[in-house]
This record gives C-alpha cells, sequence and structure tokens, in this order.
C-alpha cells in the first residue's frame, strides 16, 4: 500500500497540545468575527463558521456546534438542521468567491479518523478543481495556497452578506 505523508498536520495538531486545557473550538466561539486575527466567518444561533488554519485548499472551512461534544448522536435535531443549513450557506459563499469544481463536505469522528481535534465535533467543507492535487504535496511535501486566510475572510464574508 502507498502512503501520502502530510507532515503539515502534524504541526497543526501539536499546537492544540500546548495550550490551556480549553477546547480551541469553544475559544473561537467566543470570537468576535471582527477580532483581528480571528478566522470566524459567519455566527448563527447553534454553530459558527470558521476558516482552517491549516487548510487543504483556499476556503477550507469548518462548520462547529457550539456545544462542546465529540458524540454525533449528540446534537439535537435544530443542531442538524442549523450546521445542514451552514454548510449549504458556506457551498454558496464559496462558489461566489471561488468557483469551485466540486466539494468534499464531512466530518472526522475519533482519533482514528484522522480528527486532529477530536473532543469538538466539527464539519469540513473544502472547496475542489480538477487537478487541486498536484505534485507539491506529493514530491516537495509542501501544500501551496495561494491566498491570505484573512484575505478570504474578508472576500468569504461579503459573499455571506450578500446572501443573507
Amino acid at each position: 500500500m502507498e502512503k501520502l505523508w502530510s507532515p503539515w498536520r502534524s504541526q497543526y495538531i501539536e499546537s492544540f497540545k500546548i495550550q490551556d486545557k480549553k477546547c480551541v473550538f469553544c475559544a473561537m466561539a467566543e470570537d468576535e468575527i471582527e477580532k483581528k486575527g480571528s478566522l470566524v466567518v459567519h455566527k448563527g444561533l447553534l454553530s459558527f463558521t470558521v476558516l482552517n488554519l491549516y487548510p487543504y485548499n483556499n476556503g477550507h472551512m469548518m462548520v462547529v456546534p457550539y456545544k462542546h461534544t465529540n458524540d454525533f448522536g449528540s446534537l439535537s435535531k435544530e443542531e442538524n438542521i442549523e450546521v445542514m443549513d451552514k454548510l449549504q450557506l458556506a457551498v454558496k459563499a464559496l462558489t461566489i468567491v471561488y468557483h469551485p469544481e466540486g466539494f468534499n463536505i464531512g466530518a472526522n469522528l475519533g482519533k482514528v479518523s484522522g480528527a486532529g481535534i477530536d473532543e469538538h465535533i466539527h464539519f469540513h467543507i473544502v472547496p475542489r478543481w480538477n487537478g487541486d492535487t498536484n505534485f507539491m504535496p506529493v514530491i516537495g511535501e509542501v501544500k501551496v495556497i495561494s491566498q491570505d486566510l484573512l484575505d478570504t475572510k474578508k472576500k468569504l464574508i461579503e459573499a455571506y452578506t450578500s446572501l443573507i
């Protein structure tokens, strides 16, 4: 079996071990969208949408319920509905900003599934383009993200504003 390594992920996962015991997503939930350096793009009643600090592609976001849980079954019907609504809204906003050819949407439930932060459930939405996996991550062990996260945030907030 061939293995594809993503060494940049270890930096991301290790960054949470040196923080206080407070959950990184619970801390983000307290951020104001306007706060300098905040990656929060949108806030709902039961969840919020945030850019991934270590994205797989431009525009990689996550929808995170405010409820601190790692149990998928513990989300209420209302939380499930809002998460799906926010994922649909994210697709629309990302389509306006980036015109992707497709999306990966999903959640890693538990450490063994690949969850870097497994104590607080979150749902990824990754815009995809034909050919977006190229020689850089395979040969160079590096992923090229061509836009600054805060520039991405600004463009996405403009798109959200036009949709809401």
